[in-house]
């Protein structure tokens, strides 16, 4: 009995495994596409990067926080920053989504990507010689409107049913 009930954890963890794999790959290829198709939109000064309500996923289950950055990076490396954007970016990103599974209140949550992305404000400083504060406010302001306005309602609702979101967990 016990060495079946051993077989059975294994398998079990396996599942999790393949799953947390595939779940990667899928919200990492949905981050970048999604960014990508509106790629004008996605980068410069003023972003409404609607990929960004994927980030809310982690705030059900931190097991998305992997495919959020791969998407991320993916996305970035099309970026017309380069290498820069991909490192600079996603650290905002990572920031904003060690926020987001640390949060236990889903507004808070939709705050943390607005914070740390206002730093991409820094980087369009640097790279491009776009005024500061008005980057980093312009980039806050494209990450409120998308992760809170958007994102808050619509994860308020999925929250709000039981089931799906047992099935959205990963772990």
């Amino acid at each position: 009995m016990m060495k079946q009930t051993t077989e059975l954890q294994e398998q079990s963890k396996k599942k999790l495994t393949t799953k947390a794999i595939a779940m990667t790959g899928i919200v990492a290829a949905v981050y970048a596409v999604t960014t990508l198709a509106i790629a004008p939109l996605s980068f410069g000064a003023i972003q409404l990067r609607f990929s960004e309500v994927l980030v809310l996923l982690a705030f059900i289950d931190a097991g998305f926080a992997p495919g959020l950055i791969l998407g991320c990076v993916i996305a970035n490396a099309f970026s017309p920053m380069g290498m820069v954007d991909v490192v600079f970016g996603t650290a905002c990103t990572t920031a904003a989504l060690i926020g987001i599974t640390k949060s236990k209140n889903l507004f808070i949550a939709t705050l943390w990507p607005t914070i740390c992305n206002s730093f991409i404000g820094v980087e369009l400083y640097l790279v491009l010689g776009l005024p500061l504060l008005f980057s980093m406010a312009t980039v806050a302001l494209g990450e409120f409107a998308v992760v809170t306005c958007i994102g808050y309602p619509l994860f308020k609702k999925i929250l709000s049913h039981e089931k799906l979101v047992e099935q959205l967990k990963i772990y």
